[in-house]
C-alpha cells in the first residue's frame, strides 16, 4: 500500500508535549542559538547566537466539527470487558454480603472476616506480575487483558465485606476486648485510604505510596537526552515485545511505568521513552535507576494471537508500541508526532529504519507533512491495504477515545489504553 503524505482533512487527537517536537519556537522570539560541537560524543566548543527576524503570526486554521458518534458506539466502548467483569464480581459479591447483612446466610456472618480477605487476596493477586506472566503464558486470549476488572471488583468488595466485619463487631462489642474494635476500625480506615488511593483521579495524581516491592534493582543505565522533552534510558539485555517496566530514583518511593522498547531477548540493551520523569533525567541524569526486574505486560503482548495487525501510536506512545514491529514482521506501525528524528534521537529512529520496512512504516510528522493527519483515513488504509486482523493504539485519553470510537463504527477490531473508571 502507499505510505504518501495525505492531506489532513479533520481534527486529530491533541498531542502532548513530546509530539508537538522541539522545533515549533514562539513567532515573538527574537533570537536564535547555535551550539556547535566538536565530535559525535557532543564535547561542547562554542556557543554563539545571532538575531533573527521575528516570524509573522500564523493565520489561525479552520477548526472543523467533530463527527458525532452514536450513543450505542460510546455505550459499548464505556462498557468494555474490564467492566463487564467488575460489574459481575462486584454484583455476586453485593448480593451475597445483603444476604449476609439481613441474617440469611449464617455462614457469612459467621466468617465474614474471611470473606474480606480472600477479596483482597484475590484482588492483589490479580495485580501480581508474576502471576501476570503466567496468565498471558498459559491462555493470552480476551480474558488476560482484563485482570483489572477482577482486582477492582474483589478489591471494593473485600472492603465491603471488612467493613461489615467491624460493624459486626460493634454489635457484638460486649464479647469484643476494646483493642479489637479498635485495631478494626484502624484497619478499615487504612483499607479505604488504599482503595480510595486506587481510583485514577487520584492515581495519577499523587503516585508518592508507599508500597512493599519485591525483585527490585539498582541497575546502571545510560541517558540519552535527544531534546528537553524526552529523555531515552538504556538498560542492559533485551526483552521480550510488548513489556512495561517500572523505574524509580528511589528503591520505594514514586514509581513510573513506562513500555520497553527492545530488537529481542538475544539484544544487548533495551529502552525507555520517559515523559513525566524527564525533567528530573534532565537537571541531574543518574549513573543509576531503581526498577523491579520482573516486567509486567501491555496489551500487545497478545500480539502473537493475530496473523496481521496494526500498530498506531502518538507521541512517547512510540515506547510502548515499536518494540512489537521490531519483533515481527506481520505488524504494520503507524506513528503520528511532530519532528519526531529531532524530539526523540538518532536511537529510536534508528531502530525503526533499521527493522522496518517502508512497505509496513507510516510516520507521520505533522510539521513537515503541514497539519495532522485523518487519522481514520490512513488507519483504514494501513488496516486493509495490509490486510491486518486487528488494531493496537496507545495515545493520550483524547486520541485514545477518538481512534476507539472510529474503529468501533468501521468494523474494524480494536484495543486501546485502559484508563480504568
Amino acid at each position: 500500500m502507499s505510505n504518501q503524505p495525505a492531506r489532513p482533512e479533520v481534527a486529530a487527537p491533541a498531542y502532548d508535549d513530546a509530539e508537538k517536537g522541539t522545533l515549533e519556537s514562539d513567532h515573538k522570539q527574537s533570537a536564535l542559538v547555535t551550539l556547535e560541537y566538536k565530535d559525535e560524543k557532543k564535547d561542547l566548543t562554542m556557543v554563539s547566537a545571532k538575531e533573527v527576524v521575528p516570524a509573522p503570526a500564523k493565520p489561525a486554521k479552520p477548526v472543523t466539527k467533530k463527527k458525532k458518534v452514536s450513543k450505542w458506539i460510546l455505550w459499548t466502548l464505556w462498557f468494555n470487558t474490564y467492566r463487564k467483569l467488575f460489574t459481575f464480581v462486584f454484583t455476586i459479591n453485593m448480593v451475597g454480603l445483603g444476604i449476609a447483612a439481613s441474617g440469611h446466610w449464617p455462614y457469612a456472618v459467621r466468617y465474614n472476616g474471611a470473606m474480606a480477605l480472600g477479596n483482597l487476596n484475590f484482588a492483589i493477586l490479580m495485580r501480581n506480575e508474576i502471576f501476570g506472566r503466567i496468565l498471558y503464558w498459559i491462555v493470552n486470549t480476551l480474558f488476560a487483558k482484563h485482570l483489572g476488572g477482577i482486582h477492582s471488583g474483589c478489591a471494593l468488595s473485600g472492603v465491603l465485606w471488612l467493613v461489615l466485619k467491624v460493624v459486626n463487631n460493634f454489635r457484638n462489642h460486649s464479647a469484643m476486648h476494646d483493642s479489637i474494635l479498635i485495631f478494626g476500625t484502624v484497619t478499615n480506615i487504612a483499607v479505604i485510604i488504599s482503595a480510595i488511593s486506587a481510583f485514577p483521579w487520584v492515581r495519577n495524581t499523587h503516585h508518592n505510596i508507599l508500597l512493599p516491592w519485591i525483585c527490585v534493582r539498582e541497575v546502571p543505565v545510560d541517558i540519552e537526552l535527544p531534546s528537553p522533552k524526552v529523555a531515552i534510558v538504556r538498560f542492559k539485555r533485551g526483552m521480550q515485545q510488548s513489556l512495561l517496566g517500572r523505574i524509580s530514583r528511589s528503591s520505594i518511593m514514586e514509581y513510573h511505568a513506562f513500555g520497553i522498547i527492545s530488537e529481542g531477548t538475544h539484544a544487548k540493551y533495551h529502552y525507555m521513552i520517559c515523559g513525566d520523569f524527564t525533567r528530573s533525567l534532565v537537571n541531574d541524569p543518574p549513573k543509576t535507576l531503581w526498577t523491579r526486574e520482573l516486567k509486567f505486560a501491555g496489551v500487545s503482548h497478545t500480539s502473537t494471537l493475530y496473523k496481521r495487525g496494526v500498530r498506531i501510536c502518538t507521541g512517547t506512545g512510540i515506547g510502548a508500541a515499536l518494540s512489537t514491529c521490531l519483533q515481527s514482521p506481520h505488524w504494520f506501525l503507524i506513528w503520528i508526532g511532530s519532528d519526531q528524528e529531532k524530539t526523540f534521537g538518532p536511537t529510536i529512529t534508528g531502530l525503526i529504519h533499521r527493522h522496518i520496512g517502508p512497505e509496513r512504516l507510516l510516520l507521520w510528522d505533522s510539521k513537515l507533512r503541514g497539519g495532522r493527519p485523518d487519522t481514520m483515513k490512513i488507519l483504514k488504509e494501513a488496516f486493509y491495504g495490509w490486510e491486518a486482523e486487528v488494531v493496537f493504539i496507545t495515545s493520550n485519553y483524547i486520541g485514545n477515545s477518538e481512534i476507539m470510537e472510529g474503529c468501533k463504527e468501521a468494523g474494524i477490531p480494536a484495543f486501546g489504553t485502559l484508563w480504568d473508571f
